[in-house]
């Protein structure tokens, strides 16, 4: 049994742009991933320096416009804190980054068997 050209035409269409989409889409978390790291990097390299300071250094937070006061140990608090939230966050991505692979590999293997299978 053969299918009409324009519905293979059509069919091919709808695999073709899954996959432009998926591959959009995986450029886009690989984009979100490298700006998570280089977040994390950054929050490491505050905490080392804020580690080096002595316990009764004042230390001080931007706020909007102003500065406020903060302990060191607050400050290390949170710098662990967001350091462990981009963490988790960039395993979200690592797992939707794979589904996005899965999904473009099978979108092109779909279109090529379609092709070698010349619309049979």
């Amino acid at each position: 049994m053969s299918i009409p050209n324009e519905a293979l035409q059509k069919l091919v269409q709808e695999i073709e742009t899954q996959a432009i989409n998926a591959q959009r889409e995986i450029n886009v978390v690989k984009t979100a991933i490298a700006s998570k790291q280089r977040d994390i990097r950054m929050l490491e390299l505050t905490s080392t320096e804020v580690r080096q300071l002595s316990n009764d250094t004042k230390v001080y937070e931007g706020v909007g416009k102003m500065f406020i006061y903060t302990p060191v140990d607050d400050v290390e608090k949170r710098l662990a804190s967001e350091t462990a939230e981009f963490n988790s966050d960039i395993s979200s991505l690592n797992k939707k980054l794979h589904y996005l692979e899965t999904t473009h590999k099978n979108s092109r293997e779909h279109i090529d068997q379609i092709f070698r299978s010349g619309g049979r």
